[in-house]
């Protein structure tokens, strides 16, 4: 009798298990916490961006750690995001939500930055919406940079991971908000949001159909990729379009240095290339002229792009 209630007990266990990993597998982990409902949380922004009237800016209220049981984790804090719903088919339409990730800055100006978005829209009926990035913009946990990075403990809060784990919230909550449940995801970002787009669809694949990632090095780091690897780019672009030019180039920066080291050097190098400013250091001139290469470079990409 002991052995059967025994056994028993056991298949009520398993059976407990079994529903309940089914029934959270397709969502974000996340730690109980005592705050209060999201959607309270959200309020809509005057339009201090002066973004057209269709880009509506809320707020949500976001946990600072996603991760851990510290102290320090429950803090929350507003983040914001933009919605633009002018072309969207409806919750009935299966239309896809747009979303494009915010990076190392504030997403005041990318709106009306990424024309692509709202130049594809109207064909796929999207949503659009855009994301800012922890720390940038009017999504800061503390009031300055400065507080954040001094303190390596709230620094630590600084990071990629949580970064996606903030844009994996946020797009569940509008999925619930627009009673979307039925959209798919793209999400889209260039550079370091490129990366966040791309990392986003390996850690969240239940929530972004595919990832967009333009201009991304997703695996640029030291022992993956060769670390000059950008200039590399550019100097074979350089060199593909003219080796006159390629070869021109690469003896200036020595020809840069020998002038500036001589007596009244970097004050002919300022009155040759009529600098705003004095020259303090080859450096500079050198800096000056790796952009606007890496920029004529970009402009002739997109060019043949279009």
């Amino acid at each position: 009798m002991n052995n059967r209630l025994f056994l028993f007990q056991w298949l009520l266990l398993l059976l407990l298990f079994i529903f309940t990993k089914t029934s959270i597998s397709s969502k974000l982990h996340k730690i109980p916490r005592l705050t209060p409902l999201r959607d309270q949380n959200i309020n809509q922004e005057s339009n201090s961006t002066n973004l057209p009237k269709e880009f509506e800016t809320y707020y949500y209220t976001q946990t600072l750690d996603h991760f851990n049981y510290r102290p320090k984790s429950y803090k929350t804090f507003k983040q914001r995001y933009i919605i633009n719903s002018k072309y969207w088919g409806g919750s009935n339409s299966s239309s896809p939500i747009f979303a494009y990730f915010g990076a190392e800055d504030s997403i005041d100006s990318d709106p009306l930055d990424i024309g692509f978005l709202t130049d594809f829209a109207p064909q796929f009926k999207a949503l659009l919406v855009y994301i800012e990035h922890r720390y940038y913009g009017k999504s800061k946990p503390f009031e300055t940079m400065e507080e954040a990075l001094k303190d390596e403990d709230i620094r630590g809060y600084f990071n990629s991971a949580q970064a996606i784990a903030d844009y994996a919230e946020i797009l569940l909550h509008i999925k619930e908000k627009y009673s979307a449940q039925m959209s798919p995801i793209i999400v889209i970002g260039g550079s370091y949001g490129g990366m966040l787009a791309s990392w986003f669809r390996l850690k969240y694949p239940h929530i972004a159909l595919s990832a967009l990632a333009s201009s991304a090095p997703i695996l640029y780091f030291d022992n993956i990729t060769p670390q000059n690897g950008y200039y590399s780019i550019v100097s074979k672009d350089f060199k593909e379009a003219s080796k006159s030019c390629y070869r021109t180039i690469r003896k200036s920066w020595s020809i840069i240095d020998r002038i500036a080291s001589k007596n009244n050097g970097l004050s002919y190098l300022s009155q040759k290339f009529k600098t705003c400013s004095q020259l303090n250091d080859s450096f500079e001139l050198k800096d000056y002229l790796n952009f606007k290469y890496s920029s004529a470079v970009s402009i002739m990409i997109h060019q043949v792009i279009q």
